[in-house]
């Protein structure tokens, strides 16, 4: 379901760019250091980091190698960034190494989460931040929302699927997992944007493009099936028309913790 970074990039990546400068002030990234982007995926947080703090030099892993290509082609940083596959899970590096360790969107996919992150602590030093972000996928992810909402008004076996039954997207998830992987100073905190769309189908056809479990779920429908959902999400938006350009709000819970001990 995350297989191709540019359908990725059209679905989600412009839902990403917007919060990844967001995620780098809440954590209070210091100016300078080694810092590690934990499932950087296309790049974006790994960029946002390079351009909000130009003292900094930043490695991204992620276990796809295609979005490691997509991330490393589009490198804006050659000099400070770099992108290399990677589980987090399993980190290559040395204990201590980063002054700072962020994950954008990425650890309620993580399969076990809590080794995860016992692997960002180690490779942190101490006193340095750790932080990440997931999606408030059960109330306040309008454009996800919206769509398994209307998934499961038409089709009981959608709610399997819904995003909301995930991990660690619900207000106290994060702060709960930082507190018992032994972070102190923990803050969870909401992140707010607002995406714009240009017409309806800004918004739809990127759903189908088969990324995510929204976009593996419409691969799975038949053509009358999508008809009718498609018809559904447009009837709960209440939109005047195709055309019609309108804005949906978003949020991310965000969590940050230090790593015990002197910096």
């Amino acid at each position: 379901m995350f297989g191709n970074a540019e359908n990725y990039e059209r679905f989600m990546g412009r839902w990403s760019r917007l919060v990844a400068p967001r995620l780098v002030d809440f954590t209070k990234v210091p100016e300078s250091g080694q810092m590690l982007d934990v499932g950087s995926g296309t790049g974006c947080l790994a960029f946002a980091l390079a351009e909000r703090r130009p003292g900094c030099q930043v490695v991204g892993i992620d276990p796809s190698r295609e979005y490691i290509a997509y991330a490393n082609a589009k490198n804006p940083f050659p000099g400070r960034v770099s992108f290399e596959v990677g589980d987090a899970q399993q980190l290559r590096f040395p204990s201590g190494t980063y002054q700072a360790c962020l994950s954008l969107l990425v650890f309620n996919f993580i399969p076990d989460p809590e080794k995860a992150l016992r692997e960002v602590r180690r490779v942190t030093k101490p006193g340095g931040r750790i932080s990440a972000a997931v999606w408030d996928y059960g109330a306040r992810m309008r454009m996800l929302r919206t769509f398994w909402d209307a998934a499961v008004s038409l089709d009981a076996q959608a709610e399997r699927f819904d995003e909301k039954n995930m991990p660690l997207c619900r207000a106290g998830e994060l702060s709960l997992l930082w507190e018992r992987g032994g972070l102190k100073d923990v803050d969870e905190q909401p992140l707010d944007i607002t995406m714009r769309f240009k017409s309806f189908a800004d918004y739809w056809e990127p759903f189908r493009l088969g990324q995510g479990p929204a976009g593996e779920y419409v691969q799975s429908l038949s053509r009358d099936r999508l008809q009718a959902l498609r018809d559904e999400v447009k009837r709960r938006l209440s939109l005047a028309g195709e055309g019609t350009a309108f804005d949906l709000p978003a949020r991310v819970w965000s969590v940050c913790g230090a790593v015990p001990g002197n910096a």
